[in-house]
């Protein structure tokens, strides 16, 4: 991104940690790089909100909220990719994994009532056990 070029952090393994916390509005409206990393996380978030099955979905929402941090570890410590390590991407992905779980799960919840998927919700029929 443009702020990770300010900063020195392309390919440097060192890290942009310019910004800890939910991007601004404005620039998730803008479909700038905050906005982009959201999008990516936002199907990611939906599929597992769709998942039945409390311990199947905390299980691989656990592993997807290690995802975006793992990424920008790899970033950091692999300076030939010319990539930057940037604590935005972390909060602006876990955001759009997070509302991508919250539509998805309204979504399994708005299925289930109207009788949809046998009554329980969308996606692969894992148990609460």
């Amino acid at each position: 991104s443009a702020e990770a070029i300010r900063s020195g952090a392309v390919g440097s393994g060192t890290c942009d940690l310019s910004r800890f916390g939910p991007p601004p509005l404005r620039a998730v409206l803008s479909l700038e790089d905050a906005g982009f990393n959201i999008l990516l996380f936002l199907p990611l978030g939906i599929a597992i909100g769709s998942v039945q099955g409390r311990r199947a979905r905390a299980g691989l929402f656990g592993a997807a909220f290690a995802l975006s941090p793992l990424i920008e570890l790899i970033q950091l410590l692999a300076t030939g990719l010319d990539r930057a390590c940037q604590s935005s991407d972390v909060f602006d992905n876990l955001t759009g994994l997070v509302a991508g779980l919250v539509i998805g799960s309204v979504v399994a919840w708005l299925a289930g009532r109207a009788g949809l998927a046998g009554g329980a919700g969308v996606g692969p029929g894992v148990s609460d056990r």
